[in-house]
């Protein structure tokens, strides 16, 4: 399916980007081109020692911002395919600094839709979502729920283009960025974990499972779906139990905007 396609990839230096480019590289060897859409030119020349030009001369490190939609017009030249995973996240500073990420999440969200309406080529956008866009109580969520209706109500104007629009929705990812896992045994260390509530549960999934959500999206997707997997949810204390069983347990109280119990 994506022998000579092209595909790209916003927010591709983050956990999802690095983890699907992977993905691709070892399971398609007729890709014509993977181009790399972030903003961190640190991150972009990490990845690339990694995937370096010669051995990989098809991958693409283009620097630009969602919030630009002149950049993204010029990336999105020659693309078939693009997934969406460049966000904002963290529920404490999207709080704190709520406009930055309404410029990101939902202003960058509207710059896709328009930069892919104007490109003649691309054929299917596949935007990544999150729990927190469910009954949403803080910043990130609104604006991931906005983000969300924005993606679907694009495939209302399409017209008689090849183009369709859907969203993949899931959990915390297991051990990404920003997580709670890697944060666990960072505390580890110290002889306490820290617990926002001793009742929170999170629903988790895997890298590689939230990676088969996509394909499957991409092979599957007609436009206009919002494609939720069945997944399992844990009690973050039980989580803090398994990664450090003699650690002290330190209930802070939930953060600012910080649900109990998220919904899919």
């Amino acid at each position: 399916m994506f022998k000579n396609k092209t595909i790209l990839i916003t927010g591709g230096t983050g956990s999802f980007g690095k983890a699907f480019l992977k993905y691709l590289v070892n399971n398609y060897k007729d890709i014509k081109k993977i181009i790399i859409f972030s903003r961190d030119e640190l991150k972009q020349f990490e990845l690339s020692t990694s995937y370096n030009e010669k051995k990989y001369p098809y991958i693409r490190y283009f620097l630009g911002d969602v919030r630009d939609e002149k950049r993204l017009s010029r990336a999105l030249e020659e693309v078939d395919y693009v997934i969406h995973a460049a966000a904002l996240k963290q529920v404490p500073a999207a709080e704190y600094n709520p406009f930055e990420v309404i410029k990101t999440n939902v202003i960058g969200a509207q710059n896709i839709i328009e930069a892919c309406l104007n490109s003649t080529k691309v054929r299917k956008v596949i935007a990544l979502s999150t729990d927190k866009a469910v009954a949403p109580i803080n910043l990130y969520g609104a604006t991931k729920l906005c983000s969300d209706k924005l993606f679907i109500s694009a495939n209302n104007i399409v017209g008689k283009r090849k183009l369709t629009f859907s969203v993949v929705r899931y959990g915390n990812v297991m051990g990404s960025r920003g997580s709670v896992i890697p944060e666990f045994f960072k505390q580890k260390k110290n002889g306490f974990i820290n617990i926002t509530d001793k009742n929170m549960t999170r629903f988790n999934i895997t890298m590689e499972e939230s990676i088969k959500l996509v394909m499957f999206a991409i092979k599957n997707s007609i436009g206009g779906e919002i494609l939720v997997p069945k997944i399992p949810s844990y009690k973050i204390l039980d989580l803090a139990k398994a990664i450090a069983p003699n650690s002290k347990i330190k209930i802070i109280g939930a953060r600012p905007g910080e649900k109990i119990h998220e919904e899919l």
